[in-house]
């Protein structure tokens, strides 16, 4: 099995997806509306994008911007939908208003997911406490990322978490594997691979004339050298 560094992309839409396979993703994060920071896509995009790669996919569970579940039955019922057109991998996260975990709505989708992978988003970068989120966490089924900066700020501000956690993997609440993204440059991938990071994720980046222009496959070729570099 391959043991190079996992590159993830967000994408849009189908055309998105063939580029970022071609430039070098290992895995894509299906959203829509990005103004909303990335919401569930729907069945139809899920499909056209799952017949134009062969890469996994991780899908959206989201309905609003922020950190609040929101529905939780309409993020079961879209589980349920994609699931049913073949989707196998999601991200979601969802905080309380005392930054906690929403253990309800998490546990709720996650059950739906019947034993999916599954990423918890950057709603850890907005929790009142880091480390008793993952514990609350730890035996959900399917959770395999947290996707995180480190910090809300992004991964400027973040890397001293992000490498102290690091340090971690394996303790209890701590198996997740680490994808790191938010505000990630090309300049942070030394400091986190020195620190045995190995999973990265870009959106913004992929994209060097803004969300409004195609996905560029060279600019996730040159994200792939530099992860493997």
């Amino acid at each position: 099995m391959s043991k190079r560094a996992l590159l993830e992309v967000i994408a849009l839409d189908a055309e998105d997806a063939i580029a970022a396979q071609a430039g070098g993703a290992d895995r894509l994060e299906l959203v829509t509306d990005m103004a909303a920071d990335g919401l569930t896509p729907s069945r139809a995009d899920f499909a056209a994008i799952r017949a134009a790669v062969d890469i996994p996919l991780r899908v959206m569970l989201r309905v609003a911007d922020g950190f609040a579940a929101g529905d939780v039955s309409e993020l079961v019922r879209s589980a349920r939908e994609l699931r049913a057109e073949g989707a196998d991998e999601f991200v979601l996260g969802f905080l309380d208003e005392a930054g906690g975990p929403d253990l309800a709505a998490v546990e709720a989708i996650v059950d739906a997911l019947d034993g999916c992978r599954w990423t918890f988003h950057r709603a850890i970068d907005r929790a009142a406490d880091r480390d008793a989120l993952r514990k609350q966490l730890a035996e959900l089924p399917g959770l395999d990322t947290y996707l995180t900066a480190g910090a809300a700020g992004g991964v400027d501000e973040g890397l001293p978490t992000l490498v102290g956690e690091a340090a971690r993997s394996g303790e209890p609440g701590y198996e997740p594997r680490l994808l790191v993204g938010g505000g990630l440059r090309l300049e942070h991938l030394a400091r986190l691979k020195a620190a045995g990071l190995d999973a990265f994720h870009i959106g913004g980046a992929a994209r060097p004339h803004g969300w409004g222009r195609a996905l560029s496959a060279e600019a996730v070729a040159t994200w792939r050298g530099a992860v493997d570099a």
